[in-house]
């Protein structure tokens, strides 16, 4: 009777490569059973079940080897990268495909009915409940956008470092409400007010930026903000005649640049 032995690995494919090198053989010349196909939970870190498989060894294959399979520190990564990579493993099938004019500030979205209001406290409850125990979400809903009030539970992780995983959080129920949705709607996660909180500061530095801008006579940029932020940061400076704002760069992290206007001469 052959000798039997289990791997397991984020795929079926990363678990045959791990047996083919741990038995000295073709990846496509061991036989297997598959035992679970895995699955990658909420943002690749809460849910996960990695993929498992059962290897029969006939008489004569090699021994196993002793070398373990590497392993992603996610410590090392920086706050925004990590952050980019929750929400590519959150939501694998969609791909991001940024407008090709320039944003717009403008407001274009209409009333939402009470079935996809629904479903959305239901996105946001199912990811809450992966993450943070006693938990509840509320709704807020206006004419233009809904907000989904997070209360209770572990708020910090909720949160995560400077707002990153509350970002990759609304970036997943944004884009399952809107694929279910035929026209735009904003949706907006926050966790116990932390959005005003954030936009307080976001008006504080636009504000400091835009004076510096004028007074250097030079452009500022803001790093990279996602959309959310580079709104509030848009139509706050947009009253000051100053100074004009720009979004740079592709994708769902953008810079934003704030120019000075050139003053226009006056004739004597």
């Amino acid at each position: 009777m052959p000798k039997t032995m289990e791997f397991t690995a984020k795929s079926i494919e990363k678990a045959l490569e791990l047996a083919g090198q741990k038995l000295d053989m073709n990846p496509d010349d061991i036989k297997h059973d598959i035992i679970s196909y895995g699955s990658s939970g909420i943002f690749g870190l809460v849910g996960v079940k990695k993929a498992k498989i059962r290897v029969f060894i006939k008489p004569g294959d090699n021994k196993e080897k002793r070398s373990a399979p590497p392993t992603e520190n996610l410590k090392d990564m920086q706050p925004r990268e990590h952050a980019k990579n929750l929400v590519a493993a959150a939501f694998q099938d969609t791909e991001y495909q940024p407008k090709a004019k320039e944003e717009t500030i403008e407001d274009k979205s209409e009333p939402v009915d009470d079935e996809i209001v629904a479903f959305g406290k239901q996105v946001v409850e199912t990811i809450v409940k992966k993450i943070s125990e006693n938990a509840s979400v509320s709704v807020q809903r206006h004419k233009d956008k809904i907000i989904y009030n997070v209360e209770g539970g572990q708020n910090a992780v909720l949160i995560g470092k400077r707002g990153h995983t509350l970002e990759a959080i609304q970036y997943l129920v944004e884009k399952i409400v809107n694929k279910k949705n035929a026209k735009r709607i904003r949706v907006l996660v926050d966790v116990e007010g932390y959005l005003d909180t954030r936009r307080e500061n976001l008006v504080k530095l636009a504000t400091r930026s835009a004076q510096k801008a004028k007074r250097v006579g030079k452009p500022m940029t803001l790093g990279q903000m996602n959309a959310h932020d580079r709104r509030i940061v848009h139509l706050h400076l947009k009253k000051d005649n100053g100074v004009r704002t720009q979004s740079i760069g592709e994708g769902y992290y953008r810079r934003l640049m704030i120019f000075p206007k050139k003053r226009k001469k006056t004739k004597n």
